[in-house]
């Protein structure tokens, strides 16, 4: 989809002036302030509802410009950045002078990545400087993977909407700790563990806790205002038909392997690849949410490649929600 420059300046003339601006990446839409303006910062955080203790990752036009915005950086980061950069990785390193500590949740280290979408490099260009961009939604709501998911979630809180068209990926960015001699992923995402191990010769442990505060680690996260109930691949169709039976509205994410589809109220049909699934997640959870469903029956794919980075959004997407199980429908 082309975008028009006209709209690239205006976009980059209102995050000058401290406005938020929603914009594509290949990833997920991002919802964009200037970096270096705590007070533009903080409306991020008041748009999302989200706690001004969890860190926003920043985003720059080029690897070149990695040590404006960081210190110590590593032979591993440079490493991971000349493969990965323009794409979905995210980079934790210290923080350098020019990333407020508004922006890291008072941490001392700062997330930092080139997005792989020219709208959004056509923005960082214009703008001249880092944008700091979470996704655009609601805090612990269904990511957006396009400009319309951004405009029924967010409204007037945003400032303008860059339309990229539909991300590519699906997923958000995989985030790495460089800061120390190991490098540890904290978040899985868009490059895989198998990409990350073929560059650094070594095995990539993937915890599923971690004591490092990065986006996306909140346990309900990702989570449409139906609740996600996961079971095994086998069990999906007749768990499904029994909540059914039992009056919930059920919606049901049915794998490639099976051979019947239940008899229920929505039915999403899986794509094999895994990379269309990425692609698809979020999009099908709010498919599902906008069918009135009122309980998601699911299972997790296999646990590599992009499947990694699904399970992990779906664990969370069906994690325990602080105020009940309508959290989802009061944020939305």
């Amino acid at each position: 989809m082309t975008v028009r420059t006209s709209d690239i300046e205006k976009a980059a003339g209102l995050l000058r002036a401290g406005g938020l601006v929603a914009l594509p990446t290949e990833t997920v839409y991002g919802l964009g302030a200037n970096a270096e303006d705590p007070a533009a910062v903080a409306r991020i955080f008041q748009a999302k509802g989200r706690p001004s203790s969890h860190p926003l990752i920043v985003h720059i036009g080029g690897a070149d410009s990695l040590d404006e915005w960081v210190e110590d950086v590593s032979p591993t980061a440079r490493l991971l950045a000349e493969h990965f950069w323009p794409g979905p990785l995210t980079l934790v390193l210290p923080r350098g002078p020019r990333v407020p500590l508004e922006a890291t949740g008072g941490l001392d280290t700062a997330a930092v990545r080139v997005p792989a979408h020219p709208v959004a490099l056509a923005l960082l260009s214009a703008f001249g400087g880092g944008i700091t961009a979470p996704s655009a939604n609601r805090f612990g709501s269904v990511s957006p993977t396009t400009a319309d998911h951004v405009r029924a979630e967010l409204g007037a809180a945003v400032d303008f909407v860059l339309d990229g068209g539909p991300c590519e990926v699906g997923v958000e960015s995989t985030i790495v700790d460089v800061t120390g001699e190991v490098p540890g992923v904290l978040r899985p995402g868009g490059v895989t563990r198998e990409e990350l191990e073929a560059v650094l010769g070594c095995p990539v442990t993937v915890p599923e806790t971690s004591s490092v505060r990065v986006p996306g680690q909140h346990p309900s996260h990702y989570a449409p205002r139906a609740r996600v109930v996961l079971v095994a691949p086998d069990k999906v169709v007749a768990e499904a038909e029994g909540a059914q039976e039992r009056g919930h509205r059920v919606g049901v994410f049915l794998p490639p392997t099976a051979v019947t589809p239940p008899k229920v109220h929505a039915v999403v049909d899986l794509p094999a690849s895994a990379a269309a699934y990425a692609r698809g997640l979020y999009g099908f959870l709010r498919e599902l949410d906008e069918q009135g469903c009122d309980l998601i029956i699911a299972s997790l794919p296999a646990e590599e490649g992009l499947g990694l980075a699904i399970a992990n959004r779906l664990r969370r997407a069906a994690g325990p929600r602080p105020d009940g199980e309508q959290l989802g429908r009061q944020e939305r």
